[in-house]
């Protein structure tokens, strides 16, 4: 792996909602200052409880929703000043994404070959006959037959969809993908086959994946690197093993505790989360986990904590480990 596919830096994303009937409205802020730097060719989790941002980012990353303040470079682009058609044609040739649901993600009056068929024809100057080779070269990459392109999505399982989702997200060759949950909404035995067909993927057409799961033994087994993200923002990093062998951050350390089936040191101090997660209508000053963390200082209500590194590849924000 060489260099940064994607850098995000201090990107923050904000959403107004009704607050009450006569029209008032309700700031959701769903992403603050986040940082965040991908490597090519890596597949890099993002972890944390529903509702911590991780969708938010996804969406953003796929210039689906607007972007408050922030940079989110791809190549040393940023997406966020891209405008013009071409432009757009040229982002999405490079950068796809699998969504989480199979059953809402595929248009169902469409057949499968059409689905896979419309990218190419929006986006290439390919002919009819080389589209049709695309097409097929791509289903069966995913494990699916020729006759797949024939029927409708409702025709298919779970399992098939998904497959069907990921040929799509394939079929302009791109070098990125975003995967946000992808397997969850799967029975477990086909998640299985889902999560080593990502990885065969990742492996043979050298792809950069950002995989967003809450399912930390999906993680642990896909993933290069983690970050663990917590109301909008990411509180540690590190590469897997150290994450799961060493977490520094509080949130790190519950999340990997309240997952006893994973192994690792079972000596190792549970530290289960109290309370729920905060709304991000009103985030909480200083640290924004202070609300729910066992190891709560006076200066976690007030400040909010720097980076601190504990390797080249590990870092967190607490202030546990301020001097």
């Amino acid at each position: 792996m060489t260099g940064n596919l994607a850098e995000i830096k201090n990107l923050n994303i904000v959403y107004q909602t009704k607050k009450n009937a006569f029209g008032g409205v309700q700031n959701v802020y769903a992403v603050n200052g986040l940082d965040l730097e991908i490597k090519k060719g890596e597949i890099l989790a993002i972890a944390g409880e529903s509702g911590c941002g991780k969708s938010t980012l996804a969406k953003a990353l796929m210039k689906l929703i607007d972007v408050k303040s922030g940079k989110i470079l791809i190549d040393g682009k940023d997406i966020l000043a891209i405008k013009s058609r071409e432009e757009i044609k040229d982002f999405y040739k490079k950068v796809q994404m699998i969504f989480q649901n199979p059953y809402s993600s595929l248009n169902p009056k469409m057949k499968i070959g059409q689905i896979l068929s419309e990218p190419l024809e929006i986006n290439t100057n390919l002919t009819k006959e080389q589209i049709k080779k695309a097409v097929l070269e791509t289903i069966k990459k995913v494990g699916l037959d020729e006759t797949s392109l024939n029927n409708y999505p409702h025709e298919f399982s779970g399992g098939q969809r998904q497959r069907i989702a990921i040929a799509r997200a394939l079929i302009l060759n791109p070098e990125f993908i975003i995967a946000d949950e992808p397997v969850s909404a799967l029975d477990v035995s086909i998640q299985a086959q889902i999560i080593n067909l990502l990885k065969q993927l990742k492996q043979d057409f050298n792809l950069t994946f950002l995989f967003i799961s809450h399912d930390l033994s999906v993680i642990k087994y896909l993933s290069d690197r983690i970050a663990v993200m917590y109301l909008g923002e990411i509180v540690e990093i590190g590469n897997t093993e150290e994450i799961f062998s060493n977490p520094k951050h509080p949130y790190s350390m519950a999340l990997l505790s309240a997952v006893p089936e994973l192994g690792g040191d079972k000596n190792r101090e549970k530290s289960a989360l109290k309370g729920e997660l905060p709304s991000p209508e009103n985030l909480p000053s200083g640290c924004k986990f202070h609300t729910r963390c066992p190891y709560i200082k006076d200066i976690c209500k007030k400040s909010e904590p720097s980076k601190i590194d504990f390797s080249q590849t590990h870092s967190c924000k607490c202030f546990l480990y301020e001097s």
